[in-house]
């Protein structure tokens, strides 16, 4: 079967952008910022580390070169020591409050002997392996002042050291603990450690006012695109053309471009479809008028049956551009396109039979036989828009009592019992020509010049029908006549309860 023709609804408006919706500007500077703000941070924290550790050995570096300095100054005198320790280098270690330096001297396994007796001991596994002239470097608690219960951390290095005695007496071993305050340290690590943040963060700054200049440089092909589309006439579907613009915009101008040629051809065809109803009127109102014309000129020297026959005809040609009109709305009324604001839940059975009562006059008026025919099954329940779907079925009943013929059999059905739900409306008449019946559902399409049909009754039933989610098939009987069925699909028993 040949596709119908189409034609253009008009697009319904998009509701307007949520406030909550970001600019593509603002969504790209946020996800090239994140990882900045991810690798700034990390960046801190590796530079806090590093700086920690330089300081550290510094500070550790420092505590040995005192202690060593401080095992100098120890020399054995016959059973004891000879400390050559002079107050005034005692009051260099001990002169800044803020970086104070304390220092211990005792003879393992604990005897003091010189220095502040409050600095924390080697641990265990310290004095259990501890080798002479190797200083060990271990963190500690101490109290800030003697006798203060406030306690400061320490870094303390522990250095054993063997003196010679003389005379060949035994070496004696001691035990030279050197402490320094971390607070100093904490201090140096985050003065480093501003030094290094503050030029990053500036680089970072800088890096983000270049980036958002670059996104704003790049986003300006899009924004040229937004000014050609909006400020386009709806009429204007020529290709958009963008020189300089990224690949990625050139497809989707070539996107655009594809819908606006689609567009095009949706135009074409409306006007096509404009001009073949144009057509289509011509002839029967062109009728018209020249049956008028001829009425009046012989309105007085006729006889009142001619005259008659003459108004009969006037009156055929009328009701055939009415009808016309009238199938060309409903063709309106089913384009895809249009909108369906009534879909409800529908009693199938009970529509149908609506429809049948009321062609029953029509049908009896034509000598026809209309019947109705219900195969027992479950109650039939659709999703539909009631008023297109009684015109599809309306006409359906309307071609087979203009086409059946006088005497004609007309039977529509209902099989609810099937799934899908099965309509069929049946006629005894002539039927359609094997050669016309790939074209009966083209519009303007008519097999034969009997009757006032203008070939768009099945055209409008299958567009209704198909925008309902079914389907419509021409059935041809071997004993003669035709049969049109169409498949609709039932509503699912969970959305019967719910409706």
């Amino acid at each position: 079967m040949s596709a119908p023709a189409s034609s253009t609804a008009p697009a319904a408006a998009k509701p307007p952008l949520k406030g909550h919706r970001l600019r593509l500007s603002r969504q790209l500077l946020l996800w090239l910022l994140l990882p900045q703000i991810v690798l700034w941070a990390a960046g801190g924290a590796a530079a806090y580390r590093l700086a920690a550790s330089y300081v550290d050995q510094a500070l550790d570096m420092g505590l040995a070169q005192s202690s060593r300095a401080l095992a100098r100054q120890l020399k054995p005198l016959g059973d004891g020591l000879l400390i050559d320790f002079p107050r005034a280098a005692q009051a260099i270690l001990e002169a800044d409050p803020q970086d104070r330096q304390f220092y211990v001297v005792s003879s393992p396994p604990g005897s003091f002997i010189l220095g502040n007796h409050t600095l924390p001991p080697p641990p265990p596994e310290v004095q259990a392996n501890s080798q002479p002239d190797l200083p060990f470097f271990y963190d500690g608690l101490m109290p800030s002042m003697p006798g203060s219960d406030t306690l400061v951390q320490v870094r303390v290095v522990a250095l054993y050291q063997l003196l010679d005695a003389e005379f060949g007496a035994a070496p004696q071993q001691v035990l030279i603990q050197v402490a320094r305050s971390k607070t100093t340290r904490e201090q140096l690590v985050e003065r480093i450690l501003i030094d290094m943040l503050l030029p990053l963060s500036t680089l970072m700054v800088l890096m983000s006012l270049i980036v958002w200049f670059g996104i704003q440089a790049g986003l300006a092909p899009i924004r040229r695109l937004r000014q050609q589309v909006e400020g386009r006439a709806a009429s204007k579907l020529d290709p958009i053309e963008l020189d300089g613009a990224p690949l990625e915009l050139h497809a989707l101008a070539q996107a655009l471009n594809t819908l606006l040629a689609d567009a095009r051809q949706h135009l074409e065809q409306q006007r096509r479809f404009i001009g073949d109803a144009a057509h289509q009127l011509r002839t029967p109102l062109a009728g018209l008028k020249a049956q008028t014309e001829l009425a009046l000129q012989q309105l007085e020297t006729s006889e009142r049956a001619e005259l008659r026959q003459r108004l009969a005809k006037v009156h055929e040609s009328a009701a055939r551009s009415a009808h016309l009109v009238n199938q060309l709305l409903s063709l309106a009324r089913s384009e895809p396109g249009a909108p369906l604001p009534q879909m409800q839940r529908t009693d199938l059975q009970a529509l149908l039979q609506t429809v049948v009562a009321d062609w029953v006059p029509k049908a009896l008026r034509a000598q026809i036989d209309l019947g109705w025919e219900h195969r027992d099954g479950p109650a039939a329940w659709v999703w539909a828009e009631p008023t297109l779907l009684r015109e599809a079925i309306s006409n359906l009943i309307d071609n087979a009592i203009l086409y059946a013929g006088t005497g004609a059999e007309i039977t529509v059905g209902l099989d609810s019992a099937s799934d899908p739900l099965q309509i069929w409306v049946r006629d005894n008449g002539p039927g359609i020509a094997p050669e016309l019946r790939e074209r009966a559902f083209e519009r303007f399409f008519r097999g034969t010049q009997q009757g006032n049909g203008c070939g768009l009754g099945l055209a409008i039933v299958r567009d209704i029908v198909r925008r309902h989610g079914g389907e419509v098939a021409l059935r041809h009987p071997p004993e003669g006549g035709l049969e049109v069925r169409i498949s609709l699909p039932a509503m699912p028993p969970q959305a019967l309860s719910t409706a």
